[in-house]
């Protein structure tokens, strides 16, 4: 309680509100002035720009949260590499995700050569509590050189389609870089996808898959667990 109590200190609105608003702004597609907007017509009156500036603290805090309580990934991961354009800059984004979809990281680069890609699975290696069984990735010869080097005794599948999981991982990631229209800098870019990436693990409950009741009852245990996070 302490704790919770000095993250929120100083802050006008109760922590309920800053909770509420930063869900929103990660788990659906809402820009500030929308989540403004949400709030109004509940009698809220909270800026555009208090809002923006509660995302950016507090949502690296849940994500911190959420990555330390994560329960942990697979044995096969799937990489793949976008361009994205930040300020008429070429960047490069790369993203792993296990076998379930669940975002096991990304990271945005300048480059992707060898050296690119060695930093990144690095990255991602240190997130995953065993050694990977198995790499999927498409032909860049960058992911060849990283896997030689840093698990040689995984294995590497390059052939065709098998990396459509991780091309197709990046579509929500899309989705919001179009409704922010374009990540304004590196930094924001980086700050917004790692919270992005950890909301969505937690509500991702592959819905199409399962009956509405389990849905339901998983529902209900993901929002349970936001709740712990966010108080903790």
């Amino acid at each position: 309680m302490k704790n919770t109590t000095a993250l929120y200190k100083r802050y006008r609105f109760p922590a309920e509100i800053i909770q509420y608003t930063v869900w929103l702004y990660h788990r659906f597609n809402l820009s500030h002035r929308d989540i403004e907007d949400l709030l109004a017509e509940r009698g809220v009156i909270v800026t555009h720009e208090s809002i923006r500036l509660w995302c950016n603290k507090f949502g690296t805090v849940y994500a911190r949260q959420l990555k330390n309580r994560h329960q942990g990934y697979g044995d096969t991961f799937f990489l793949d590499e976008v361009f994205v354009k930040i300020r008429g800059k070429q960047m490069y984004l790369w993203r792993a995700v296990d076998q379930d979809g669940e975002v096991v990281d990304i990271l945005l680069q300048a480059r992707r050569d060898g050296k690119a890609a060695k930093r990144f699975f690095k990255r991602f290696l240190k997130k995953c509590r065993n050694e990977p069984r198995k790499i999927v990735t498409d032909k860049l010869k960058s992911y060849g050189v990283a896997q030689r080097e840093l698990v040689p005794d995984a294995i590497h599948d390059t052939s065709q389609y098998a990396n459509n999981r991780a091309e197709l991982s990046h579509q929500p990631t899309r989705v919001r870089e179009r409704g922010m229209r374009r990540f304004k800098s590196i930094d924001q870019a980086q700050r917004f996808l790692d919270v992005h990436a950890a909301v969505y693990n937690l509500f991702n409950l592959a819905r199409h898959l399962i009956s509405a009741d389990n849905y339901r009852n998983l529902r209900q245990g993901a929002f349970a667990s936001w709740k712990r996070v966010v108080a903790a």
